[in-house]
């Protein structure tokens, strides 16, 4: 990923800081905790999180926390644009060649930036599992399947959940934990 010259390396350094909550400044970050402990009153946590989300467009924090606001509140419609919005600052951060080829073992396991990708792909299947939409889910799994076949994130489960929904099978406990389905594509 270094090849694509310094600037970019150092923004991309930058996000996967930012993945991990630093580089945020202390009013972006006292707007999310000011949200966080208005629960009961989601339409000024919900207002706080925008504003946290308006003064830093780019970092990972204020649309996690934004994505997570809408998620634990059951606003699954919300939480997809907010997911959906993470999945494209995470591809403006790794550039446009990013998924060309799948990142390396090393990349998908350590590298906060590609795991913030591949996590937010896992998390926009899942809602379109929720929301009943399976072929938006199926495609949202077969890109992460692509990018992390290894499965360090986890989708392997989400695929092995759709096909049990779509075949009309109980659950079964020999479903593995992680893991891609042999015969999903």
């Amino acid at each position: 990923m270094s090849a694509a010259g310094p600037r970019f390396a150092d923004e991309l350094a930058a996000f996967a800081q930012g993945a991990i909550g630093a580089g945020l400044s202390p009013e972006v970050h006292a707007l999310i905790d000011q949200a966080a402990q208005l629960q009961d009153q989601p339409t000024q946590a919900q207002s706080l999180l925008e504003q946290a989300r308006a003064a830093a467009p780019r970092h990972p924090a204020p649309l996690i926390a934004l994505y997570r606001f809408h998620f634990y509140g059951h606003r699954l419609e919300q939480a997809l644009v907010a997911g959906e919005d993470a999945l494209a600052v995470a591809r403006t951060a790794l550039g446009s060649s990013f998924g060309d080829e799948p990142p390396s073992d090393d990349e998908a396991r350590h590298d906060a930036a590609v795991r913030f990708y591949l996590f937010a792909l896992k998390a926009l299947a899942y809602l379109h599992l929720r929301l009943g939409q399976l072929d938006e889910a199926k495609g949202y799994l077969h890109e992460l399947r692509r990018l992390d076949p290894r499965d360090h994130v986890g989708g392997g489960l989400l695929s092995h959940i759709l096909h049990r929904h779509r075949s009309g099978s109980a659950p079964t406990s020999d479903y593995p934990v992680r893991g891609w389905r042999a015969d999903a594509s």
